[in-house]
């Protein structure tokens, strides 16, 4: 077997049904009574998002993410409103965890279950929970709070979404992330999606590496692994939705390093073979 094959093996087992019919659509529809509760008549909407919608979701990692749009007329600070939905879903029965931007919960996959239940992977769903108050009405951008630096940052997913799928870099976004998940790196998806674009542009920036655009996949993971090792750690990373709201800061220089570390040994380990890699 070639490392292609190898890494299109995973891609296969890995996959995520993202169409219309897709069961994981089902979970907007047990969050929404509780959703409603937090949010009152300030909800706009819920809509998936993330790497769902990008096309550069792992079935083994988080299955969907959801953002919740509140109108800007919602009275509470964007701190407040983090917590809040922490506290509801912590009263609907689930176990919260707090992120970024984000909260990740559990939903059992079984129709019509009140609370999640403990089980293994393939019993539940892994959602991630993104609130943000739009900031008119007459546009899609939306304030995020965000955790880690209390403070907060517009964006705007719908250009997120737009940059992702248009840069074509699905199957390798999705290994890397298997990778990720694999080594229990701390790099959040959307980081590493502007990453894995970056590393593989048809025309770098000055100082970034290249590659060739006859590559194969595995090669073209490669040429990632090598932009991580030796690029990443000083790479200024900007959210494509808003220029003064800097990606790379979401990590500090001890965990950059650390994603380094690991890329170089993933780097190593492709000499001998790609099952050391990612399985």
């Amino acid at each position: 077997m070639t490392a292609d094959q190898y890494l299109h093996g995973i891609l296969l087992r890995e996959a995520v049904d993202a169409g219309p019919n897709s069961p994981l659509l089902g979970v907007q529809s047990t969050l929404m009574p509780t959703l409603r509760q937090w949010a009152g008549d300030h909800l706009l909407g819920v809509y998936p998002s993330g790497s769902f919608m990008k096309g550069t979701a792992v079935r083994s990692g988080t299955d969907i993410d959801l953002f919740l749009s509140l109108s800007e007329h919602t009275n509470e600070t964007l701190k407040e409103v983090y917590n809040k939905l922490f506290d509801c879903l912590t009263s609907a029965g689930y176990s919260p965890q707090r992120q970024n931007v984000s909260l990740n919960i559990t939903v059992p996959r079984t129709a019509g279950a009140q609370a999640p239940i403990s089980a293994a992977w393939n019993s539940e769903y892994s959602v991630d929970l993104v609130p943000g108050k739009r900031q008119n009405a007459l546009s899609s951008d939306h304030s995020l709070y965000r955790r880690r630096a209390d403070t907060w940052t517009k964006t705007n997913i719908s250009t997120h979404a737009r940059m992702v799928v248009g840069a074509g870099r699905a199957n390798e976004i999705r290994i890397v992330k298997l990778w990720r998940n694999q080594n229990g790196l701390d790099f959040p998806s959307f980081y590493l999606e502007l990453s894995v674009i970056r590393a593989l542009a048809p025309k770098p920036l000055p100082g970034l590496l290249s590659y060739d655009p006859g590559a194969t996949l595995a090669q073209r993971v490669m040429t990632v692994f090598d932009y991580l090792v030796d690029s990443f750690p000083a790479a200024r990373i900007a959210d494509p939705a808003n220029s003064n709201n800097i990606i790379s800061d979401d990590l500090t220089a001890h965990e950059k390093a650390k994603v380094s570390a690991a890329a170089k040994a993933a780097r190593v380990a492709a000499a001998s073979s790609w099952e050391d890699i990612v399985r």
